[in-house]
């Protein structure tokens, strides 16, 4: 029995649509309706109202991409209103502005059924925003709202901020790029302090500084059940770090904290860093793309000779260099619960990576290794060799743009003979010729283990391309040469 019908890949004409809705509007079996990128526009839209108002089986509807505007939101508001079964709507990228968001927040007053709505990418404004705050204030249904790359401002997250007070069924909400400052984060902060179900708020790419970041903290200190918040791209510096680090003394619910690529230096990884060395449920922290520096990184390394909570940790671009890999270093020596360091492009060099491996031969928890733009060369493609040989943790090792050549792959060819741990490895636009894809073909016709082998934009021609394919016939790896 048919249940899922994705017609993303197929050329969709206007009759195409009236014949699908006419067939669907009785149908009892279809569950899932995929129609992305067939331009629909508002003109197809009447058909799919009419599958919203009769059909009682459909739960999943796919609309993104279709250039449906206000209109054609206005209409599929019409078919909900008398819909109990569907569950999911995508209307991502369909140029809906404020009075198609008003249409389908009138509808979400009284609509039971809608679990998550998915208006990314359009062109809702505050108005629209406000409209949604109206609605999330009586709705009893949606679990999930997600307003990414839209226009709300601040005036629309103050709308939403107030209906979170009241609002007792939304558990995630994504506000990424939306022009939201300081006054819209108050308003959202300050509701944190009294709603009791939201589990995730993104406020990616947006323009919060120290005011907004002051009252997400004071939020965090009374909250119960926020478990991620994204802060990536926004204004925060070392001031906004100590005032979220001052929030986790009291918060035991924060499952996840990105802070990548804002301002924050040494002096903000230091106040986070104090508070890790007590926090028990911080299981993933993201500064990467920031300035901590070595200074930084010996607070962490620091941190992790204690800390028994920290799963996940991203530093890339933090200038960490290789006297920041050598702090980072003894802290894993020590540590027994961290799986993944995401360290790229830190300039740590052929020195810091020994650092790191040294510590790989004490370490018996990290499985991720991510080393990109590490300028490690051949003489740190040969530590990790060496190291490999007798890890049993590791499972995946990013080593891409690290000017390895044949030298530095042969090392690690060989270690993949004796490795019976790691499934992927990344070795994509490094200097790897023929030679070096010899070395790794041979490798493969003993190691059992691998299951992804990523060489892409490397120099690897006709014979080298041959050693692989004589390798694949004993081995299954998946291989990317392009």
């Amino acid at each position: 029995t048919l249940t899922k019908l994705n017609l993303s890949t197929y050329r969709l004409t206007y009759a195409g649509t009236q014949c699908l809705g006419d067939a669907l509007r009785y149908n009892t079996t279809i569950t899932t309706l995929s129609l992305q990128y067939k331009r629909i526009r508002y003109v197809g839209i009447p058909r799919l109202r009419d599958v919203l108002r009769y059909n009682t089986t459909l739960t999943t509807l796919n609309l993104e991409n279709n250039q449906i505007g206000d209109p054609g939101a206005r209409r599929l508001s019409d078919g909900l209103r008398h819909n109990t079964t569907l569950t999911t709507l995508n209307l991502r990228y369909n140029q809906i502005g404020d009075v198609g968001a008003q249409s389908l927040a009138e509808v979400l007053q009284h609509n039971t059924a809608l679990a998550t709505l998915v208006l990314w990418s359009n062109q809702i404004g505050y108005v629209g925003g406000k409209h949604l705050g109206d609605a999330l204030r009586r709705n009893t249904a949606l679990t999930t709202l997600n307003l990414h790359y839209n226009k709300i401002g601040n005036i629309g997250a103050q709308s939403l901020g107030d209906a979170l007070r009241h609002n007792t069924t939304l558990t995630k909400l994504h506000l990424s790029s939306n022009k939201i400052g300081d006054v819209g984060a108050q308003s959202l902060g300050d509701a944190l302090q009294h709603n009791t179900t939201l589990t995730t708020l993104d406020f990616m790419w947006d323009q919060i500084g120290h005011i907004g970041a002051k009252h997400l903290a004071d939020g965090l200190r009374h909250n119960t059940t926020l478990t991620t918040l994204n802060l990536r791209f926004n204004k925060l510096g070392d001031v906004e770090a100590q005032s979220l680090a001052k929030a986790l003394q009291y918060n035991t619910t924060l499952t996840e904290l990105d802070l990548r690529s804002n301002q924050i230096s040494e002096v903000g990884a230091q106040y986070l860093s104090d508070v890790l060395q007590h926090n028990t449920t911080l299981p993933t922290l993201h500064i990467s793309n920031n300035q901590i520096g070595h200074v930084g990184a010996k607070h962490l390394g620091d941190v992790l000779q204690h800390n028994t909570t920290l799963i996940t940790l991203g530093l890339w671009k933090n200038q960490i260099g290789d006297v920041g890999a050598k702090h980072l270093a003894d802290g894993l020596r020590h540590n027994t619960t961290l799986t993944t360091l995401v360290f790229y492009d830190n300039e740590i060099g052929n020195v810091g990576a020994k650092h790191l491996v040294d510590a790989l031969r004490c370490n018996a928890t990290l499985t991720t290794l991510e080393l990109g733009q590490n300028e490690i060369g051949d003489v740190g493609a040969k530590f990790l060799a060496d190291a490999l040989q007798h890890n049993t943790t590791l499972t995946t090792l990013n080593l891409r743009v690290n000017d390895i050549g044949n030298v530095g792959v042969q090392s690690l060819a060989h270690a993949l003979q004796h490795n019976t741990t790691l499934n992927k490895i990344d070795l994509s636009q490094n200097g790897i010729g023929d030679v070096g894809a010899q070395c790794l073909g041979n490798a493969l016709k003993y190691n059992t283990t691998l299951t992804e082998l990523d060489l892409f934009s490397n120099s690897i021609e006709d014979v080298g391309a041959q050693s692989f394919g004589d390798a694949l016939q004993h081995n299954t790896v998946t291989l990317i040469l392009y």
